[in-house]
């Protein structure tokens, strides 16, 4: 770049265009002048010197960035990033003004300052320019603290940060420091020579000579952001880094940092209470307490996106501050002092709070306090209705309510003396909520399941507080059900209402919370129900009864109410399977679904049947669809007994007898729905989930075929019936709809009727072959032929495909289709190659027709129809991939290009894997020209190579973030890449060195993918390829061709294996992997290979570790190749993997367990003696599902007095977590799970 000084007019020129231009080629030219300013550590430098001189925000915004993207993404010598750090928090401090003598710019003029740095009041470094934006503070924010958390283990500077912050809070509020006499406007002279030259006056000073009051926005600010970004850094993965690099410094800094930092947060609300500051002071103290309590104590990477909370870990450290009452008491001031947000993060942490752990508490006293003083203050809250007009309060208020009941139990509340008035006050909360449902339809949810919670605890209750439950659940109930039915009319008064029939997220989340609250008192809710239901019932058919005249609009309503009574009658059905109600409740069920039944007679008839394109219908028949599902779950099936009472009502007020009349109005109900519904592709969905739901069961499967509509139904399938099939909308469903069909028809063995079944696809494929035929080119063809006929005919027949699931099935599909029906699939494939659509749906039906699963694809010994496939496969894959790879760039990769490549490399590894073609057979005869290839080469058919080649181009073709991005483009390339190292070691090896060492690389990061499938695949496919290589190496007894090409790459790139290796070591050691056992497994292959790397390597990781942890370390990795021989063989394997097993549990448990966890030991129960212990709230039951073990560690959190490590303990074998090691178990056991401490 040269002199950046020089050239800094023109770069900031190109800084404005980059993120101000609208046009995008000028945005393109900036963007790739300014972007080697990332690429290279060699541009610090100069982004150094571009913070330090110029004055254009997008300049000081590209350097921060470039900085921050450099420090992420590559190395930096530990003395530079020291000095990065420093430099970052000397150029943020520079917000303070030093007063140097003179006149003071724009206070008095007599004032002055000859040197300033302050941003926040107008003034660039040296008093050059105007401030710093807002968007370049918080990129140098994150500067530093990106810098702060990639070194914190480098240098105890960066463990310092908190102070530092700290120090900018303290100068913020150093209000002592100005001179009293001074009032606003005065002219100052001589009183300022009361400070010495150089003192910090901080912006505080400059206020305070203004008349103002309160701490200096400046430093005060400048802290409080510092220390929100690095609390963000450190609780979220930075990219680049393992999870397991970035867990290490999470825990170091939650354990040292952590709690003061949320102490800060404390003060500086406490500080901020009563003082009229700048709002953000307020949102940045607030905001940072939120942060500290969302962290991540124990590594379980909660999603943000939801908002359901478990429990949170807090660490005992922060035992002081949880039990102190000052603190609930400062959030709910705080909330009732504020308004959004800054109010509703209050209530957040509230939130947060009523979530800590049960053992945080240093007694049941101090929990039972705290409990307390949450009730009495959303109690107080209620009172005053303080703050719930805003939404985001209401919303967030709704949240705390229900992690009471979530997190204390029934009788935890019912024993606090405030409980009778809160308990009323929340009910009238709730029904003001639910009467209220325009405004508060997303908060009903937590209300809801507030009081679920409660209801389904009434058994367990004990002691004799009343709950009074029974007084305001049917309250409560009756209120929601009529507040959705009034929902209707006002919808339907004003359209412009949003309708919460709509929102299927919110109506499912509350219809789950409705069975526990309706069956409370089941019988008075089923009579306030049928109250509800028969009027509409009647109503609606006398509307559908009238020929002419009907009132449109009143028909609207009356199907919107009846959708919502027949949701929740289904949802209350669902309820039975978890209650333990007797026959009677069975009885009232059926009294109920007999109503929906019933409902069905008339839906379908009269006037009723010209409304199917209406919506208020659709959302009718999919309410009636969800409740077949719910009663199908319950009362249809192997587990039912058929004299069920629900049987005996329906019989009683429908004729419905028993399974197999109720399965044929739901069939009758499914064809009317795929005859009228062709263009709601929401319904046809529902409907076609439905008929395979019940062609899966085994004992309904067989009741279908029992049907005539079902025998009708095998030869009638086509358009012409089910009009749905020809809609482009309903292509997806067609694949349903066919499996359905096909799966009922292979319950019998018929192969007459499979004839039948498939001559309407037997039309489509010979009029596509005469098409092909007569077509001059694949154009023509393409032309001649719309393509939704090809796209459903091979949805259609992945449909069939899927449904053959034995060897007699699929050899009936197989004989069919191949050999005489395979041209016009790759006719079509040449046709439409560059249309997804099409490649997509014939792709697919590929995949599913070379999966060997069962095991159907099973050939006589004798019979050639394997390779006969596998030759189609390469036909298929050459004539795709050739096309894929000629395709331009284009802004949607995976859709043009990725998902037809992933779904070819799924085909090939599916043949490759699928046994059905014994590549290998020609090794029996010793010759090694023979092993290249197999029985392809030895023919002269290049088959297996064509398909290779093209499938490792299109691989290649693909960058490897991309890969590792696209979860299916992973999965399909890693499991060809296991399939070709397993069963085609040479076809690795044959690769040029380029190829070999990007797939050997791709590999490595496979091995740290989150996806446990994954990363075994990698391992498992690095195990086959360096046992190959082991046992064929130059020099051993079995020396091969491919060995020796492996070799030559390894010669060239000797950096691979040992990567991996050291990837596995860092995984298996340090990360909680739970595939241990599948990633241990090529360890031992990899350190035979080179076992000089392997030295050199364990000094390495030995050398990574805190210095008090490597001696432990490694005396553990001395005792990992005990007993080890230098060999493959399954026991040697075996005693490898044990001994690395124990290598990381010896290592690993002497780190205490976190939070309040114990590592145990499990022993056979007998041992328990008679001198146990029995700790507080142990019961029978508890005693009876009990394990005996001996204490391995205990955590820093466990409050067990007496248990310490070598002590035996029993306790909850349903509450652990176990991993296996050789000779049994070690399991991770929670401190509320142990039951007693055991006496020797």
């Amino acid at each position: 770049m040269g002199d950046i000084a020089q050239q800094l007019p023109q770069l900031e020129l190109a800084c404005a265009a980059l993120y101000n231009s609208k046009d995008p080629t000028e945005r393109s030219q900036a963007e790739q002048m300014l972007k080697v300013f990332g690429m290279s550590t060699e541009y610090v430098a100069h982004c150094k010197t571009i913070l330090d001189i110029s004055n254009s925000p997008y300049a000081q915004l590209l350097a921060s960035s470039s900085l921050i993207k450099v420090i992420t993404e590559h190395t930096l010598g530990a003395q530079i990033k020291l000095e990065m750090r420093n430099y970052f928090l000397n150029y943020l401090d520079r917000q303070v003004i030093i007063w140097e003598g003179g006149p003071l710019p724009g206070i008095a003029p007599n004032l002055c300052l000859e040197q300033a740095w302050g941003f926040a009041v107008g003034l660039g470094p040296g008093g050059r320019g105007p401030q710093l934006e807002g968007f370049v503070v918080t990129s140098l924010i994150q500067l530093l603290c990106r810098t702060t958390k990639l070194g914190w283990f480098d240098d105890d500077a960066y463990r310092t940060v908190v102070d530092d912050a700290q120090k900018l809070l303290e100068k913020g509020t150093q209000l002592e420091k100005c001179p009293s006499p001074l009032e606003k406007g005065t002219q100052v002279g001589m009183p300022l020579n009361k400070f010495e030259k150089g003192t910090q006056l901080g912006l505080l000073g400059v206020q305070y000579l203004m008349g103002t009051q309160g701490p200096s926005p400046p430093h005060y600010l400048l802290g409080l952001r510092i220390l929100n970004m690095l609390v963000s850094e450190m609780n979220n993965p930075t990219p680049g880094r393992s999870l397991t690099q970035h867990r290490k410094i999470a825990v170091s800094f939650r354990d040292l940092s952590l709690y003061k930092v949320f102490q800060l947060s404390l003060t500086a609300l406490r500080h901020l209470k009563g003082l009229t500051v700048d709002e953000k002071l307020d949102e940045q103290a607030v905001q940072l307490a939120l942060g500290c309590l969302s962290f991540d104590f124990v590594g379980t990477c909660l999603d943000e996106s939801s908002e359901d909370l478990g429990t949170i870990q807090i660490p005992s450290a922060w035992r002081p501050a949880i039990e102190d009452p000052s603190t609930l008491a400062l959030f709910l001031d705080f909330y009732s002092t504020t308004q959004p947000p800054l109010s509703n993060m209050a209530l957040e942490c509230l939130v947060r709070l009523a979530s800590v752990r049960r053992s945080l508490f240093s007694s049941e006293p101090e929990r039972t306090n705290f409990l307390n003083r949450l009730v009495m203050g959303t109690r107080d809250i209620l009172r005053a209705q303080t703050g719930l007009a805003h939404h985001n309060n209401y919303h967030e208020f709704c949240r705390l309510l229900g992690r009471l009941k979530t997190n204390y139990q029934l009788s935890e509340l019912v024993g606090l003396e405030s409980y009778p008035e809160w308990i009323r006050l929340v009910a009238d909360f709730t029904i003001s909520s639910l009467n209220s449902w325009q405004w508060a339809s997303g908060s009903v949810y937590y209300l809801l399941g507030l009081w679920s919670r409660l209801v389904s605890s009434m058994p367990y209750l004990k002691g004799d507080a009343p709950s009074l439950l029974d007084t305001f659940v049917p309250k409560i109930t009756h209120a929601y059900i009529t507040s959705r039915l009034d929902s209707v009319r006002a919808v339907a008064a004003n359209g412009a209402t949003e309708d919460p029939l709509d929102n299927d997220e919110q109506l499912q989340d509350q219809l789950d919370s409705l069975p526990y609250l309706c069956r409370f008192q089941y019988a008075s809710t089923s009579e306030f129900l049928v109250g509800l239901m028969d009027p509409l019932i009647t109503a609606y058919s006398q509307l559908g009864a009238a020929s002419t005249g009907a009132d449109l609009r009143q028909l609207s309503v009356l199907e919107g109410q009846l959708t919502w009574l027949v949701h929740i009658i289904g949802a209350v059905i669902r309820g039975r399977i978890n209650s333990t109600g007797a026959d009677a409740q069975e009885t009232t069920d059926g009294d109920l679904a007999a109503r929906v039944f019933g409902l069905l007679q008339i839906s379908d008839s009269g006037l009723h049947t010209t409304r199917y394109g209406e919506h208020s219908r659709q959302r009718l028949d999919l309410a009636v669809l969800g409740f077949f599902q719910n009663f199908r779950k319950v009362y249809i099936g192997e587990q039912v007994m058929h004299s069920s009472k629900v049987y005996n009502k329906l019989a009683e007020r429908l004729g419905l007898h028993d399974h197999l009349t109720v399965m044929n109005v739901m069939l009758s109900k499914i064809a009317t729905n795929l005859k009228v519904y062709g263009s709601s592709e929401e319904v046809v969905e529902a409907t076609l989930a439905l008929f395979q739901d019940l062609a899966a069961g085994y004992m309904s499967g067989k009741l279908l075929l029992k049907l005539d509509s079902i025998a009708f139904l095998f030869t009638h399938h086509t358009a012409d019936y089910f009009p749905f099939l020809t809609h482009p909308a309903n292509l997806r469903n067609r694949t349903t709809f066919y499996n359905t069909l096909a799966r009922l028809l292979f319950m019998e063995d018929t192969p007459a009727k499979f004839k039948s079944f498939v001559a309407p696809l037997q039309q489509v494929l010979v009029g596509l072959a005469n098409a092909s035929s007569s077509a001059a080119s694949a154009a023509a063809l393409r032309s001649s032929v719309p393509q939704e006929t090809v796209i459903g005919l091979f949805r259609d027949l992945r449909g069939v495909a899927t449904a053959t699931n034995s060897r007699r099935t699929f050899g009936m599909l197989f004989d069919w289709l191949y050999p005489a029906h395979f041209p016009a699939v790759l006719a079509c494939l040449e046709a439409w190659a560059d249309v997804p659509e099409v490649t997509t749906a014939l792709l697919k039906f590929m995949a599913e027709f070379v999966l060997n699963k069962t095991q159907r694809l099973t050939f006589d010994s004798s019979s050639p129809n394997g390779i006969l496939l596998f030759r189609e496969v390469s036909k298929v894959l050459v004539t795709y991939g050739t096309r894929a790879l000629a395709l331009a760039p284009s802004s949607d990769p995976y859709g043009r290009k990725y998902k037809g490549i992933w779904l070819c490399l799924t085909i090939l590894s599916r043949a490759l894997g699928g046994n059905y073609v014994n590549f290998g057979v020609f090794e029996l005869y010793g010759d090694p020209a023979l092993k290249t290839f197999s029985v392809f080469e030895l023919y002269g058919d290049p088959a297996l190579k064509d398909a290779l080649d093209i499938a490792i181009k299109m691989s290649l073709s693909i960058p490897l973030a991309d890969i590792l991005a696209y979860r299916k483009v992973a999965k399909a390339y890693f499991a060809l890449v296991d399939v070709l190292c397993h069963n085609h070691p040479q076809a690795i090896a044959t690769r040029d060195t380029a190829t070999f060492a990007f797939l050997i690389s791709s590999l490595d990061a496979g091995l740290k993918s989150l996806d446990v499938s994954i990363s075994s695949q990698c391992a498992a496919a690095i195990d086959n390829l360096a046992g190959y290589y082991f046992k064929h190496m130059p020099g051993s007894e079995t020396p091969t061709p491919a060995a020796a090409a492996l070799a030559e790459h390894l010669q060239h790139r000797p950096d691979l294996f040992p990567a991996i290796l050291s990837s596995l070591f860092e995984i298996v050691l340090f990360e909680d992997c739970s595939n241990q056992w599948s990633l241990s497994r090529p360890m031992l292959s990899l350190i035979l290979v080179n076992e000089q790397i392997y030295s050199q390597l364990r000094q390495q990781i030995i050398s990574s570790q805190t210095p008090d942890r490597q001696q432990h370390l490694a005396n553990c990795l001395d005792r990992l190749m005990q007993d080890v021989q230098r060999n493959l063989e399954p026991k040697n394997r075996d005693k490898f993997t044990q001994n690395l097993t124990i290598v990381r549990h010896e290592f690993r448990s002497k780190m205490s367990p976190l939070g309040d966890r114990l590592l145990v030991k499990p022993r056979e129960a007998e041992q328990v003696s008679a001198g146990g212990i029995l700790l507080a709230g142990s019961s029978k039951q508890a005693m009876a599902d009990a394990l005996v073990g001996e204490v391995l560690a205990v955590g820093d959190d466990v409050e067990l007095p007496g248990v310490a490590k070598g002590d035996t303990v029993l306790f909850s074998k349903y509450s652990s977590s176990d991993v296996a090691v050789p000779g049994g178990e070690v399991c991770f056991v929670a401190q509320r799970s142990v039951l007693a401490k055991l006496s020797s």
